[in-house]
């Protein structure tokens, strides 16, 4: 066949494939905001999402301490890498901390560690029906004193979705964890647990209900901290998120209280 026949014939197979590929059916975002626990879905391979915590207040109540700390541009980025499988990097732009106690009132402000992460899901990547995944990461010390850990941290996650019927969702997200002391040298043993249940509040709102429980054997003293917690989700959009949530400290070890929003889209 001539050439030019053969172009001609190409040219409209290439045109008529180029809208299917535009098209290109998507799993329903799964960002890991809001809420403590973590989600076992993974983002499609050759996508992203980019979630960022907007505005960030958590009040800690010690005896004859107060402390307000005040975090924005808490940045995760996700990137599908296979269908089961994502890369994450996430970091913290600004934290700024006021701690007042009988002495006066103390002042910092710095950025945030960085933590590098993969998730690998064991069981429907899309966290439909029973989903399970793996998650382990690191943490490097790049944060100053204010919100840095001043060591390293690794640690495994193991996030875990039930979906029930008319909406309903039980969330689990167990860990374990070398995290870094209170003192900012050494690490010790940290594990515990995330129990969650999700609900349809109304169209493409969603509500979720979590208690944490974690403890913490840090040579300092060891810590049960338990929290409950709070979070509204809209989905604006198949790829945009908006999220508001709150959590409250029941136990001691844990922070009286912490208010955030963020936003999560996909690319």
């Amino acid at each position: 066949m001539p050439r030019y026949l053969e172009m001609r014939w190409a040219l409209p197979i290439l045109l008529a494939a180029a809208p299917a590929a535009a098209q290109e059916k998507l799993r329903d975002f799964c960002p890991d905001r809001p809420g403590l626990g973590t989600p076992p879905c993974t983002v499609d391979p050759g996508h992203g999402d980019v979630e960022i915590g907007l505005v960030d207040w958590t009040l800690d109540r010690q005896p004859g301490t107060r402390t307000d700390t005040f975090v924005a541009g808490d940045v995760l980025v996700r990137y599908g890498l296979t269908p089961n499988l994502e890369l994450q990097l996430a970091w913290t732009a600004l934290g700024a901390q006021r701690q007042r106690d009988a002495s006066g009132v103390f002042r910092a402000t710095g950025t945030g560690d960085v933590r590098i992460a993969l998730r690998r899901n064991l069981l429907h990547p899309d966290g439909s029906g029973f989903s399970v995944a793996l998650m382990p990461y690191a943490g490097l010390p790049t944060g100053g004193r204010t919100i840095g850990a001043g060591t390293w941290r690794a640690g495994m996650l193991l996030p875990v979705t039930y979906q029930l019927p008319h909406g309903f969702q039980l969330d689990f997200t167990g860990r374990i964890e070398a995290e870094p002391n209170d003192n900012r040298r050494g690490r010790h043993l940290a594990y515990g647990g995330v129990f969650g249940v999700d609900l349809p509040v109304a169209k493409a709102l969603t509500g979720t209900f979590e208690l944490s429980v974690q403890r913490a054997l840090d040579p300092a003293g060891h810590t049960t901290p338990v929290v409950g917690a709070v979070s509204l989700a809209w989905m604006a959009k198949p790829s945009l998120q908006l999220d508001l949530g709150a959590n409250k400290g029941v136990s001691g070890g844990a922070p009286a209280w912490e208010l955030y929003g963020g936003i999560a889209r996909r690319f």
